[in-house]
This record gives C-alpha cells, structure tokens and sequence, in this order.
C-alpha cells in the first residue's frame, strides 16, 4: 500500500529537524543531545572530542569526577547525623543534691529475731554439720504469731547440701542422708573451686515444683557465699509475708540513725530528711528530698558549707548472718532520680570521718537520629514501677519485675509491686525460687529482651565524688566526745558510746564549677547544601541547575523513553497476534468444510450418483432446474413477411 502523504511529510520533518529530549527514539541518541547541550563541560566534550584517545581520556576523567563526587557526597551525609561535643563551665550558686542514708543492717536483730527463729536456728545447724561451728543454744522465745508455721517443711525441700566433688554425692543438712548427684542437675554456670585439700563444696538445688526432674544444682567456691545466700533466699520469703507498717517499726527510726546535723554551717534535725523505705536496706532518709516544695542551695564551695552528721550505727544490733560488714550506704542523686542504694549506693565505714567532695555534670544528649536515647522515656514499652524521673536503671528494674510477675506469677521482693501483684513467698507460691533464679540468669544473659527494649537518657544529673577517710574520734578526743554524745543520745553517764558504733559523714561541693556537656549537631542544612555546592562545582562545574537538568534527562526522560518502546513493542506484539488469530480462524473454516462434507468421506471420486446424495441446507430449498417456458419455444423471426418458397411448407 502506499504511504499517505502526511506520513511522509512527518518523516521527513523527523528527519530534519534537531532531536530534542524525550524526543529522541533511542537512550544513545538521548545521551548525544544531552552531551551537546549540557552545562556540564566533561560530557560535551566526550562528545565533540575527535580522536579514540582523546575520547576516552575525558570518558575517564568524568566517570572519576563522578565517583569522586558521590563519595564526597556519602561523607557529608554520613558527617550531617555526627555530633559535636561542648563543655560549658560556669560559675554559679548550685542547688545541693538529695543525700540518701541507710544503715546496712536493714532491721534491728533484737526485733527480728521472733521472726527469724526457724531459719537462723537452721543455719546454726548448717554452721555446726558442715563446718564444727557450735553456739550456746538461743535464748529467744518464739513469738505466738508464728511466721514460720511451714518454715521447716520449706527447709526440707530446699536444704544446703554438702556436695563431694570427685563422687558427685551430696550430703543433706537437714536429713544427713547421702544422695546421688546427676551432672545435669549442676548449674552450668557454677564453677567448683575447691579451698585447700577438701573436695567438698556447699550449695543448694532448687526444683521445679510442677517436674521434679527439672533442677538445678547452685554451688559457690564459699560456704561464706553460699550460707549468706541460701539465707537471703529464705530471708525474702518471710519478709514478703510481713505487712509495711510493722516492717517500718522493726527498722531504725530517724532519731535512732540521726546524732547531730549541720548544712551550710547552720544546724539541721530530722525534719530535714524524708523517710522511704527500702525493701533490702529497711527505713532510709534523704536529706533534701524536695518534697516540701524547697530544694536547698550552697553559695560556697568547702566542708564547712557543706553537709556534716553522725551516724549511730549500734553494730551491737547487727543480723550475723545477713550482713557481714558494718557502716552505712550513702547515695548523692538529683531529687527526681530514685536512690539505687544496693546497685551504685558507697559504703561509709565507723570509727572514721568520711569526707565526699563532689564535681557537679550536667550532661545531654542528642536523640535520634545522632543517638539511640529516650528523652522522657514514654516510647519505651515498659511500664514505670518507681514513679520518679526515667532513667537505665528503672527501665530494667521494671522490665524484669514484669517478666517476674508473667512468668512466676508473682512480684521479686526487692523492686516495687506492678498493680494488681503480690510478692512471692513459699507458701502461696512454691515454685518461685526456681522461677526466680532461671529468669534471672536469663537476664544477665540478655536473653529476656529487657537490654534490647531500654534505652539511655538523654538527659542526666552526674555527681563525681572523691572519697578521703581519717580516724575519727581520735585518741586524745576520743573519751569526752563519746561522753558527750552519749548524753546526748539519752544514755547513762556511765554507759557511754562506743566508736565502732559511730560513723562522721561529710558530703559537699568542691567547687561551685557546673560543668555542662552537650552534643550539638555537626552539620546543619545549609551547611550541608554548601558543602554539596562545593562539590558539584569544583569537580563537574555543576549547579543546581545542573542537578536538575541530569534528573531530568537520566530519569525522566530515559524512563518515557524506555516506556514508550516497551509501548510499541507491546502494540505490535498485540496486532500480530491478533492478525495471527484471524488468519489461523480462516484457516480452520476451509478445514472445516472440507473434512464435514459427506461426499469427502469416501476415499474415491464423487460421481453424479454420490452428488444427488449431498444433504441439503436446512434453511435454503433445494436448487433445481426450473420448469421451461413454452413460450419461449415460439420462433419468432427478424423478418416481416414469409418468403415464398418456405410457404408451401408451413402450409404442409
């Protein structure tokens, strides 16, 4: 067929006129025109460049240009989400820190003791099997509310055991009879460090109450370690069981702990310091709380100015068997953080003035995306137990209280109650102990995922302290000091103090110097926009303008252009696949009427017989020949008169 003549002129305009963008037919012809068009000048001259060489010289130099640009490009993106660190130092009036104080001994003995009867009389005994240690026999009556009502029959189930190591036999305390122990009873974390030429080593196995297969076998390199634990696991149990307000009255009241008192040189009493009370160390005080609505502050820096008490300690009146050491812990910490006494609180001893100079930090962070840190804590999924100011320690704290309660089905007597739980204890849930003690090992493994969910503060309150000790009283001061303050104690003249009974505490500021830490961002948006322009330009003599015109043509013109022969190839593809149906449709009628035919059946030739046999059509009558018209029989002659000589014929 012939081309239209407007096809023709359309062809030849394509042909003549300039290709311009998208309109290009193919990527390489895009490419040439945007070559000969750009502002870059390393691609032009790829272009216009005569010579193999000299082609791929500049080839190279533009593909290097380029390379040199994303990594430069990488970097300073990398660079825009680092931080900077400042410090600022100023000088100024600093607010004085909460000052949290707790005996060691969480609860006076002589109170405890009615208490305490069954399990210390049950370490007494291990102390005697186990090791020789005989004492008199105890004085104290038990008390007719008797909180250890299934005390020995818990001790049968949990009793120490005296393990040989070479014949893996342990001896029961409270039995005496020798058993067998299997290796996969023994806690795999449990190292045996025998101590001189004895094989032996102290411990206690704990089983699942619901399989009795399941145990695990706790040993330690000390009988020291193992009695101290074997009875604080024991200690917990009963003093779950002991309601608040009597536990509060066991332990030691401010006028017991507090002697003397004095801040920034003025004198000070108990109304200073707020009660809380610690399930572990007992009735703690803090100095300076906050909770009065005032938080007091030090204009200079010394001891004086600072804060000075005395502490009573009455090591008389220690529990031998809970704690081995005698003094008190002390903990500096912002009013709004909870005082983690037994994990970061320092030990003041008796018998000596303890001096605490502190360097006062105040220190922020960035969050994300410089740092993976919570501001306020309320996008970490765990719930807030403490009710005080976020912080690491709570997060974890409350993670495995939660993981406690879900897996236990009860509350570890050490951290604060989620709502709705109780604490555990043996009589309402056996199994806790062994719960207890897996859980727990698989936290310190960071398998329970609570390392995983906390994060860091961003912000946070840091006391630095340095700790000097000097002998206190000293020997020539030592009789009328302790006269004195026993007098003021209450006491009897004659009955005066002793100094391993007293501690001097003295916590204050060095120096007035707030030091603060900052993280600020390295790079901001303009400056990394700059950065970007000074890149583009020194390699590629490149502007934004440039940038836009390369993600014009590399993307959204290549893209069209890709598309739009995919779209040809698609509509050909779909025209001759229909040309090919309509030719093969035609193909299969022929076939059709050809292999239908009756007459087609028969392998020989048809004959006049076999065609007057071919079935007629349904719908149209049967084609015969039509009856002849007579009237057309008559001859009729071009002539108008007879000739003479056919006359006498016609008349015959």
């Amino acid at each position: 067929a012939a081309t239209a003549p407007g096809k023709k002129i359309t062809a030849r305009l394509k042909r003549t006129l300039p290709v311009r963008g998208p309109q290009a037919p193919t990527l390489s012809e895009l490419m040439r025109w945007y070559c000969l068009n750009t502002n870059t000048h390393g691609c032009r001259r790829i272009v216009v460049s005569r010579g193999r060489l000299r082609r791929l010289l500049w080839i190279a130099l533009t593909l290097g240009a380029v390379g040199l640009i994303l990594w430069q490009c990488a970097e300073l993106l990398m660079n825009y989400y680092s931080a900077s660190v400042s410090v600022t130092v100023q000088f100024q009036k600093l607010p004085f820190p909460a000052v949290t104080i707790c005996n060691i001994n969480p609860y006076k003995y002589s109170a405890m003791k009615e208490y305490l009867y069954e399990l210390d009389k049950e370490t007494k005994k291990a102390l005697e099997t186990f090791y020789g240690f005989s004492e008199g026999k105890s004085k104290v009556r038990r008390s007719v509310d008797d909180w250890n009502s299934t005390g020995s029959d818990f001790f049968e189930q949990i009793p120490l055991l005296k393990v040989e190591d070479f014949s893996r036999t342990a001896t029961e305390l409270h039995s005496g009879q020798k058993r067998k122990i299997e290796g996969s009873v023994f806690h795999k974390d449990s190292s045996i460090v025998n101590s001189g030429d004895s094989n032996d080593i102290i411990g206690f196995q704990l089983c699942d109450a619901n399989n009795s297969s399941e145990c695990a076998l706790y040993t330690f390199s000390s009988g020291v370690n193992a009695i101290q634990e074997w009875y604080k696991l024991h200690y917990m149990n009963i003093m779950a069981q002991i309601p608040l307000e009597i536990k509060e009255k066991l332990s030691y009241s401010a006028e017991d702990l507090l002697l003397t008192c004095f801040f920034d040189g003025l004198s000070c009493d108990k109304r200073h310091f707020t009660r809380f009370h610690h399930p572990l160390h007992g009735n703690c005080y803090t100095f300076n709380s906050g909770e009065s609505g005032t938080i007091l502050s030090t204009s200079t820096g010394g001891s004086e100015y600072g804060l000075q008490v005395v502490l009573y300690i009455d090591e008389a009146d220690y529990n031998p068997f809970l704690v081995t050491s005698t003094g008190a812990k002390i903990m500096v910490h912002d009013q709004n953080e909870y005082p983690f006494i037994e994990d970061i609180g320092t030990e003041i001893e008796t018998a000596a003035a303890t001096s605490i100079g502190m360097h006062f930090t105040q220190s922020r962070k960035l969050s994300k995306p410089y740092s993976d840190c919570t501001e306020t804590g309320a996008d970490i999924p765990v719930e807030n137990l403490y009710n005080k100011s976020y912080s690491l320690q709570i997060c974890l704290h409350s993670c495995f209280q939660k993981a406690m309660v879900e897996s236990c089905g009860c509350a570890q007597y050490a951290q604060p109650l989620p709502a709705g739980a109780e604490y555990c204890n043996y009589k309402k849930n056996p199994n806790w102990m062994y719960c207890y003690y897996r859980l727990h090992e698989k936290f310190v493994k960071e398998q329970l995922g609570c390392q995983q969910i906390c994060k860091d503060a961003c912000s946070f309150k840091e006391w630095a302290l340095t700790t000097s000790i000097a002998q206190w009283p000293s020997v020539v001061s030592e009789d009328w000091m302790l006269r004195v303050l026993s007098w003021d104690k209450g006491q009897k003249l004659n009955k005066k103090l002793n100094k391993t009974d007293l501690a001097n505490l003295m916590v204050f500021y060095k120096d007035l110097n707030e030091r603060f830490i900052s993280e600020n961002p390295a790079n901001t948006l303009v400056i990394l926009l700059s950065n970007f322009g000074g890149q583009l330009g020194l390699w590629m003599s490149c502007s934004v303008v440039c940038v836009i015109e390369i993600v014009e043509v590399f993307f959204i013109d290549s893209l069209s252009i890709v598309l739009r022969r995919q779209w040809q190839r698609a509509k050909k593809w779909w025209s001759g696949r229909q040309q090919g149906r309509a030719a093969q449709a035609m193909a299969s009628d022929v076939e059709r009427q050809g292999h239908e035919n009756p007459a087609c059946i028969d392998e020989d030739l048809p004959t006049f017989t076999t065609a007057l046999r071919l079935p007629l059509p349904q719908d149209s009558p049967l084609p015969r020949t039509p009856p002849p018209n007579y009237s057309t029989l008559r001859l009729e002659t071009a002539f108008t008169e007879q000739l003479p000589d056919t006359l006498e014929l016609s008349q015959h």
